[in-house]
């Protein structure tokens, strides 16, 4: 637990749900660092604040490479990691929204790129081993971790469409049914459907058609280099559905306008997901 979370510990019996404890100067440092936060209105920058608390007082950090964990670092990555819950929840209950994220309580962050080994065995049984550049990885069950020079930097990088924390978070969400497989449990009457698996079904339909695009996208910028534009969403979402999703939501909360030019299908999909209340606020 940070300093200031420590100090206010003592305090939590009295404090107010409407008036979250993470402190002026920090929460306007975050705003000032990340200007896709700082465009929430502000009865979403309330909320964001509550739900940045809430998920402080349940995570634990760990500084990775001689890292020292800052309450001003703490607070960055807490800001975007519940920008995604920000419009989930029919409460203002943090503690329930934050249910997305209740199976791991470790956040490791290092201070740049990871190179992790990797271990593939292929359809022959052949074990093949590689180095892979990590900014983040969401393990399942377990902690999350990630580059702090790409979460420091996520203001400047959000033209490109691109957070680390938020792509993290959102294969968290992922998960929370038992696979990253590019579709979140879905609400009750999601797109109209009675039955989970209809809501899977009506989601699949309209996540599948958008990845494909995109793969056959990549490929032709690929093959033909400058003579075809490459997507602007990150290339590395052609990996597979999951990796398309988290990619994707990157941008929808970073740099949503932009996402919406380029694919206003893929965008309106999301809206659907990550904002059925947004008229609650």
């Amino acid at each position: 637990m940070l300093d200031w979370l420590r100090r206010q510990a003592s305090r939590a019996s009295t404090r107010r749900p409407s008036r979250p404890d993470v402190p002026d100067d920090l929460w306007h440092s975050t705003l000032a660092a990340y200007p896709f936060v700082a465009v929430l209105n502000p009865a979403e920058q309330i909320r964001l604040r509550a739900l940045s608390l809430a998920f402080l007082n349940g995570k634990e950090f760990h500084g990775a490479g001689g890292l020292v964990i800052t309450d001003a670092m703490a607070v960055a990555v807490a800001a975007q990691a519940c920008l995604p819950l920000l419009h989930l929840a029919s409460t203002d209950d943090a503690a329930t929204t934050l249910r997305w994220y209740d199976d791991f309580v470790g956040i490791v962050l290092h201070p740049d790129e990871v190179l992790a080994h990797r271990e593939v065995t292929d359809d022959d049984g052949v074990v093949h081993e590689y180095p892979e550049i990590l900014t983040g990885e969401a393990m399942e069950g377990g902690p999350v971790m990630l580059s702090w020079a790409d979460v420091a930097g996520a203001g400047r990088s959000a033209a490109q469409g691109y957070n680390v924390v938020i792509h993290e978070f959102v294969h968290k969400m992922d998960m929370r049914d038992g696979e990253a497989d590019g579709c979140p449990p879905l609400p009750p009457g999601f797109l109209g459907a009675t039955r989970g698996t209809q809501a899977r079904q009506r989601w699949f339909a309209r996540l599948k058609p958008e990845f494909e695009k995109f793969c056959d996208q990549v490929a032709a910028a690929d093959r033909f280099g400058g003579l075809v534009e490459a997507p602007w969403l990150d290339p590395y979402a052609a990996e597979s559905l999951s990796e398309f999703f988290a990619v994707a939501a990157e941008a929808y909360f970073v740099n949503p306008d932009r996402l919406s030019d380029h694919s206003p299908a893929l965008h309106d999909l999301l809206d659907q997901f990550f904002r059925p209340q947004a008229g609650r606020l």
